[in-house]
């Protein structure tokens, strides 16, 4: 009875820390999100960490896209001929990348190569008190490092999952036309006519929330990060981690709320 007692206490426990971590970074967020519309605007460090988050992601992104709209085309193909619809196979790669797995993949592969990079970079910081450094020059480290990391998160993830749909899809359309024998003609024209605008904004709208998802929870990690580097090491896997499952849960209420 006793270690059941302790057992339920310490669920509690880890939920009320939980509950508190979660309130915490929401303050967080919303305090760092406010300093956008505060001088001095760091419009420089924005660019440059668009381009260490967004080109640094270029190519897994491409990779990654090229090859989920093959498999998807292949797969459906296998599945939609047993019922003599093939005709289909246009729409099933295009609303499969457009509405889910260019989101969702783009993003998880987003959150193991920016995100990890911004959680592991920010901890580092603190090791070495660079955040100190900044505040003895009168420098706002949660402006200057913090928001300029959460807005490039917000502007490249929508940007790397439109490179990610694109690539999928002509992929998917090589691997349907030139390889299965789809005629093109139906292909093309059944995706137009079943891929409507709600389906692309339904993408666009979770490529924005996953992008200041993981930009807040990364960000957020490596301040709160023990400063020594096994602290460092475990924020940085416990953001990766996070990200990747709130990104999941994300995607449902998302997905939920347009269908």
């Amino acid at each position: 009875m006793e270690g059941i007692m302790n057992m339920v206490g310490q669920v509690g426990r880890n939920t009320l820390q939980a509950i508190a971590k979660l309130g915490d970074a929401t303050i967080f967020g919303a305090t760092t999100l406010r300093l956008l519309l505060a001088r001095p605007w760091q419009g420089k460090h924005f660019v440059m960490q668009m381009y260490a988050v967004g080109v640094g992601s270029l190519i897994i992104i491409v990779i990654t896209g090229a090859f989920t709209g093959m498999v998807l085309a292949l797969q459906g193909y296998h599945m939609l001929v047993k019922v003599g619809t093939e005709a289909l196979l246009g729409p099933w790669v295009a609303l499969s990348m457009i509405r889910e797995l260019g989101p969702v993949l783009a993003a998880l592969m987003f959150v193991g190569r920016a995100g990890s990079s911004i959680t592991a970079e920010i901890g580092i910081m603190r090791v070495t008190e660079q955040m100190d450094a900044l505040e003895m020059m009168a420098v706002n480290p949660q402006s200057r490092v913090m928001l300029t990391r959460i807005i490039a998160c917000a502007i490249s993830l929508p940007l790397l999952v439109a490179i990610f749909d694109v690539v999928g899809l002509f992929a998917g359309y090589v691997i349907g036309v030139d390889m299965l024998g789809v005629n093109s003609g139906v292909y093309i024209g059944e995706t137009i006519d079943k891929v409507s605008l709600n389906d692309i904004q339904a993408g666009f709208t979770k490529s924005i929330y996953f992008g200041l998802l993981v930009g807040i929870i990364c960000t957020y990690m490596g301040q709160r990060a023990t400063a020594t580097t096994e602290g460092v090491a475990k924020a940085t896997t416990q953001a990766v981690m996070l990200c990747s499952v709130m990104v999941l849960i994300l995607d449902y209420i998302i997905t939920s709320f347009y269908l």
